[in-house]
């Protein structure tokens, strides 16, 4: 199987030498990793820059539940060992993305359309046990930043860390990359939408203030005066 349907550049370095596995061998068999064991579920969908629906990536959420409402994922850009890590999102009920201040909503995007399209899904799940939890997923949100820009190439990860956002109709996903994804995968996102046309957005709508509110969205940086510690009050002296 393919990592990725992008072409990127190898990450630079040494291969891993005996003494660092010998070493990771010691430590994975004395330490916990409690957070990444709790996850549970690997969800394969598409994102597209905040700023250029054109740039389109393959991301595979592997996810854990902090709680009924809160997911929290790791994003690679493939399913194999010695994939790239490339970024994160956080996935909400409606009804915590209904608490949310209004400036911070546009940040956010639904799933309705990517679960009921068919292009999101569970990489090898029976697809009776599969729709049983996109029924809930395509009522929530989610939040979603990158940190490698696979699709340009990138062999490390350059540049700012970019909002993500999630298909929203028909007709955005570029045609080579779903082709890639269905035959990588033997899923047919057809075969797929025809099944879950029972299924349901928010129980409210799609807010309007979601998917940046129509609009696009690009994260950038700027210089500020550093305060002088030194003129900040203290409370012992």
């Amino acid at each position: 199987m393919a990592a990725s349907c992008h072409d990127v550049d190898p990450v630079p370095g040494k291969p891993t030498e005996t003494g660092t596995s010998l070493l990771e061998t010691a430590t994975g068999a004395i330490q916990g990793f409690a957070p990444v064991n709790q996850i549970h579920q690997h969800l394969c969908a598409f994102h597209f820059f905040g700023d250029d629906m054109t740039r389109q990536v393959e991301a595979h959420h592997f996810c854990a539940h902090l709680n009924e409402d809160v997911r929290q994922c790791l994003i690679f850009d493939g399913p194999d060992a010695g994939a790239r890590l490339i970024g994160v999102e956080y996935i909400v009920s409606e009804e915590l993305f209904l608490t949310l201040p209004d400036d911070e909503k546009p940040l956010w995007h639904t799933h309705e359309f990517e679960v009921k399209g068919g292009v999101l899904f569970m990489p090898g799940v029976p697809g009776v046990v599969e729709r049983r939890d996109l029924e809930t997923v395509a009522k929530t949100y989610g939040k979603t930043i990158h940190f490698w820009q696979v699709d340009r190439g990138d062999a490390l990860p350059l540049g700012l860390p970019q909002i993500m956002m999630a298909l929203t109709r028909e007709g955005q996903l570029r045609q080579d990359l779903a082709e890639c994804v269905e035959k990588k995968f033997g899923v047919s996102f057809q075969k797929e939408r025809e099944n879950r046309a029972y299924m349901t957005g928010p129980a409210h709508g799609i807010h309007p203030l979601a998917n940046a509110a129509g609009k696009g969205l690009k994260t950038s940086i700027r210089e500020v005066d550093l305060p002088d510690p030194t003129t900040r009050a203290r409370v012992f002296t």
